[in-house]
């Protein structure tokens, strides 16, 4: 029997540039001076940094220069003094590195071709909305949903979604889930930015009703001129943040203890789209100056 492997969807180049990161924090001085520096306000000197890890200068000064060299920080001199400060991209550049190698970035621009033929997605309409908030509490029931612990009304959910951004999916006549998109402010800047939601009933999940909603949401959303889309989601609801990497989200960091839920601190991860989403899924530059 021949067993058939999946597409390989990690480039080449990409695994090179990923292995050459990973190798040069295969040291733990260069671990801790990494995270030294990455967590400064500012720039540090070579020598408070000789200090703040118990080495010599000579050992922090050769470490430094590995981790220039793959372009984790920047070195400037100023008279005698050598100032080390982190690269801005490589904050987000390392966790994705370390998510597209652990699978949960799916390197392709938006969107999946493999769309389900069973499952229509249409706007949301007046009948629509029994089903839209008995969903929204089975998405609750979940407990790694939303921070929500009570279905919103019809009157407060209408009242903050966009207009044009509201959309059921429907199987055998039977509304399966739902998607909206919510302005993040009332500022004119952000105009074109939204924050997203979807959720999939009981007894759908698993056969691509998310997947289905997603793209609809992400592809009308372009149309209609938003170029931020950004969603919050428990780091447990693994399956979510998957669905979104493959619509052309990226994650761009985790909210620790955000906010209390039945008691407990959650965390969230923040991911965003960008209308150029191929480009935002390229590799991170992380030897850009």
């Amino acid at each position: 029997m021949t067993t058939t492997l999946p597409a390989v969807g990690l480039a080449p180049e990409d695994a090179s540039t990923y292995a050459e990161w990973f190798a040069c924090l295969a040291d733990p001085t260069r671990v801790r001076l990494l995270h030294t520096v990455a967590t400064q306000p500012g720039e540090i000197t070579v020598g408070a940094l000789t200090e703040a890890i118990g080495v010599s200068q000579s050992t922090c000064s050769h470490h430094l220069r590995k981790l220039a060299d793959v372009g984790f920080v920047r070195l400037r001199k100023e008279g005698t003094a050598t100032l080390v400060s982190v690269n801005p991209a490589c904050c987000t550049g390392l966790p994705h590195a370390a998510d597209a190698v652990m699978g949960t970035i799916v390197t392709r621009p938006c969107c999946p071709t493999d769309l389900p033929t069973d499952v229509a997605v249409r706007p949301l309409a007046d009948d629509d909305w029994p089903d839209v908030r008995r969903i929204y509490g089975e998405g609750i029931a979940t407990g790694n949903a939303t921070f929500e612990t009570e279905t919103p009304s019809r009157r407060t959910l209408e009242s903050k979604w966009l207009p044009g951004h509201r959309w059921v999916a429907v199987v055998n006549g039977r509304v399966a889930g739902w998607a909206a998109a919510t302005s993040v402010s009332a500022r004119e800047c952000y105009s074109g930015v939204a924050e997203t939601s979807v959720y999939v009933g009981d007894g759908f999940r698993g056969r691509g009703v998310g997947k289905s909603l997603v793209h609809k949401q992400v592809t009308a959303a372009d149309a209609d001129g938003l170029w931020t889309l950004q969603t919050a989601i428990f780091p447990e609801n693994r399956a979510s943040i998957a669905l979104h990497h493959s619509a052309g989200y990226r994650t761009v960091g985790v909210r620790e203890r955000i906010a209390q839920h039945h008691g407990a601190w959650r965390d969230t991860v923040m991911l965003e789209r960008r209308v150029d989403s191929a480009s935002v899924l390229t590799t991170p530059d992380c030897t850009a100056c």
